[in-house]
């Protein structure tokens, strides 16, 4: 069913080669093909020394020789001479296509000095470039530059309280390596099933989710996949799901600003992003490391959000700001965005969390910080709304 769970060929990696294949990753990643990364219409990839095997399914005008060559040039720094290809041509219908391999070295031989040109680049799509979702009215993404700053946690419940106001909410879980979304809302048993080939989102308190949680089960087996296979997954989970008309999509990020992060900024409409960051230097750093990439990306930043901001004792009610003061505050003053909300430092919420009912859903005494947080976004996101595209038809 997922082209991107496929195995590469079974080796073990030196760190020269590790690194060799983590340039090959990046190279397919921003490769296009009418729009679309060359890593997704791959179905194999195997690595033998200085050669390189890519099995593809390409669209039917594309042209295979053309690509094979600029990937040779690409590749070239990175120690591949030859590029093995084989090259399923898919036709408009459906099933129709045919098998077309193909070999070249890396850099082919020549005497014309004009031939020695510099590796083809093409720009990245940009936000402005990427038509609105049908059926979605605000894609928002909820983002931290580390991890371990209660990022999901602070999904879930922006999503219920988004959903407490009246909004049709969606929730996707793009954690692709460490997916929590589904025991957060208590359906890490559930299953999406499948209907003309398309996802059919799993019912989370009303919410429509998806998580890559929901397809691998609930083992021990870590998600170990390089790049252009994670990336994949996300675009798999975001375009083959049959999201039903939703106010708004609410996406938990993995932490960092890596493939993922990128992938989703070339290639899903998004609305705008909150960040989640604690008080704590460290973290601050790199919640600005955020929010200068979805700058960087044309991403709105809809506000910052404080998490663990101060705790107080259940014993003697004693509060502490345990993780520093007024971080939040002082990113969003930096770069002009709202402070959305402060969080406390509560074992509460954990719990809450922990046993599959989180807080909004509780109606406990943390709810309230996060219905707040889900007006502020409300009261503003209207303005960074992308245009739909009223001629499209589904």
């Amino acid at each position: 069913m997922f082209d991107f769970m496929k195995k590469r060929g079974n080796k073990t990696d030196m760190p020269h080669d590790a690194e060799i294949d983590q340039h090959i990753d990046t190279v397919l990643l921003d490769y296009q093909v009418a729009g679309t990364s060359i890593a997704q219409m791959l179905t194999g990839l195997e690595r033998n020394g200085n050669e390189l095997t890519l099995e593809l399914r390409l669209p039917e005008d594309s042209e295979p020789e053309r690509i094979q060559s600029e990937l040779g040039q690409l590749l070239k720094p990175y120690g591949i001479q030859v590029i093995h290809m084989n090259v399923r041509l898919q036709a408009a219908k459906k099933g129709a296509g045919h098998s077309l391999p193909k070999t070249t070295n890396a850099m082919p031989q020549s005497s014309d000095p004009q031939d020695e040109k510099a590796p083809i680049t093409k720009g990245a799509p940009k936000q402005s470039d990427i038509a609105a979702h049908p059926r979605i009215r605000h894609i928002i993404v909820v983002a931290s530059g580390k991890g371990g700053v209660g990022k999901s946690t602070t999904t879930v419940n922006i999503a219920l309280a988004l959903k407490q106001l009246g909004h049709r909410v969606g929730v996707l879980d793009a954690d692709i390596y460490g997916p929590s979304v589904p025991s957060m809302l208590g359906v890490a048993d559930k299953r999406p099933e499948l209907e003309n080939e398309q996802f059919v989102p799993i019912d989370a308190h009303g919410m429509a989710m998806l998580s890559i949680g929901s397809l691998l089960g609930q083992d021990n087996t870590p998600v170990a996949w390089r790049g252009p296979k994670a990336t994949g997954a996300l675009m798999q989970l975001f375009n083959q799901t049959n999201w039903p008309q939703l106010d708004y999509l609410v996406i938990d990020m993995p932490p960092g600003t890596g493939d993922i992060q990128l992938t989703l900024a070339q290639r899903i409409p998004v609305t705008g992003a909150v960040i989640v960051t604690t008080p704590q230097h460290i973290a601050l750093l790199d919640a600005q490391k955020g929010i200068e990439m979805f700058n960087k990306t044309n991403i709105p930043v809809l506000g910052v959000v404080e998490n663990m901001a101060l705790h107080t004792c259940s014993n003697c009610n004693h509060t502490e700001a345990i993780f520093g003061t007024g971080g939040g505050e002082r990113i969003a003053e930096q770069y002009h965005v709202p402070l959305l909300g402060q969080l406390p430092l509560a074992s509460g919420i954990r719990a809450q969390v922990d046993s599959g009912t989180p807080s909004v859903l509780a109606n406990d005494e943390f709810a309230e910080y996060y219905v707040n947080i889900a007006k502020n976004i409300e009261s503003n996101i209207d303005k960074f709304a992308k245009p739909s595209d009223e001629t499209r038809i589904f």
